[in-house]
């Protein structure tokens, strides 16, 4: 795959030298609500990860790509396509800025709208979907502002720390 190439930030492939940054994130429980972890990941386990992540969207279902800085390279956060289906043209977006002072600067912005451009024409996708946490105002707006649509709701839909959370359901549908 090519690297995307945005005005301040570039998508790549996960690579070895990722190990670090991937432990840090994954191991990171202020988002573990958002990403469905319950339990950390060791090195081990995301190292293996890592030796497998090169492998082709259409066997894995999954293509998760590196945010990096166009001004030094750094990795500041990840984008995923994820339960990829070729036979539906769709699959689902998930985004993470690791840094909270990443955050607000066009980042995510950026990164959706390159992923969504890859997805709609390299991947011949017609819809891009979200899902997203009711209360997770910011990726609400976020997703509002880059021309996702809310089509549903799925009620208590998320169990993390004694309660349920209801999550919206966003679509992106290819013109």
């Amino acid at each position: 795959m090519l690297t995307l190439k945005g005005d301040t930030i570039f998508l790549r492939a996960l690579e070895p030298g990722d190990l670090n940054f991937l432990y840090e994130l994954e191991n990171d429980p202020s988002i573990w609500e958002i990403s469905n972890t319950i339990t950390p990941y060791s090195k081990k386990v995301l190292k293996s990860y890592l030796e497998n992540a090169h492998r082709d969207i259409y066997d894995v279902k999954q293509l998760r790509l590196c945010i990096c800085t166009k001004t030094d390279n750094t990795v500041i956060g990840l984008i995923d396509l994820f339960d990829f289906d070729p036979k539906n043209h769709r699959a689902g977006l998930g985004l993470i800025i690791s840094n909270p002072n990443n955050r607000n600067k066009g980042v995510g912005a950026e990164a959706i709208s390159l992923v969504c451009d890859y997805a709609f024409s390299s991947l011949q996708l017609k819809q891009v979907y979200a899902n997203i946490l009711m209360d997770n105002n910011a990726s609400i707006h976020l997703f509002e502002k880059m021309g996702f649509e809310k089509v549903g709701f799925k009620k208590d839909w998320i169990f993390f720390n004694g309660t349920y959370k209801t999550e919206i359901l966003y679509q992106k549908i290819k013109n």
